[in-house]
């Protein structure tokens, strides 16, 4: 392709999701599983919602037994109608078997499912780490904290959707 003499190429226009809850309605689903660590992403979490604007009684918490149960609570949020966007926290540290891969796997692509089967955006603040060391640094309460970036990305992809549409 040539380019004529003069030309510049306009950028069509970029949408994005604004970081407003002023107006959502949103859920957490949290595991109780690893709630040592858990916890803070829930503090997180909620945290971010009221920093962004997000009032009390638009936010729905929901906990549920540990991160394999995440996906179900989450479709049910989804497909309620009440919700913009779900938020997942959970943790899943590796052990000695075998388990860990299932769980874990089995969080992801089911959240996965819930998202594009319902079109409602699900937003993946589940820590698959392999030491509890790991787990505390992502859900540390100062910065990085794992779950304020989950409903961060819920807050945004809840606001960018309806401009798609």
């Amino acid at each position: 392709m040539t380019r004529r003499a003069g030309y510049t190429a306009r950028m069509p226009p970029v949408h994005t999701g604004e970081l407003s809850a002023a107006h959502l309605s949103v859920a957490i689903v949290a595991a109780r599983f690893n709630d040592f660590i858990v916890a803070s992403l829930l503090r997180g979490a909620v945290e971010a919602w009221a920093t962004h604007g997000g009032a009390a009684e638009r936010l729905v918490i929901a906990r549920v037994p540990g991160a394999y149960e995440l996906p179900v609570a989450a479709r049910h949020c989804a497909t309620s109608g009440r919700f913009a966007a779900v938020v997942a926290l959970g943790c899943v540290i590796r052990g000695d078997t075998a388990h860990f891969d299932y769980v874990a796997g089995e969080c992801a692509s089911g959240l996965t499912r819930v998202a594009l089967d319902t079109g409602v955006p699900v937003m993946f603040g589940v820590l698959t780490v392999e030491t509890v060391e790991q787990a505390v640094q992502r859900a540390a309460v100062r910065a990085g904290n794992k779950g304020g970036e989950a409903m961060c990305g819920a807050i945004e992809m809840a606001n960018l959707l309806p401009r798609l549409a």
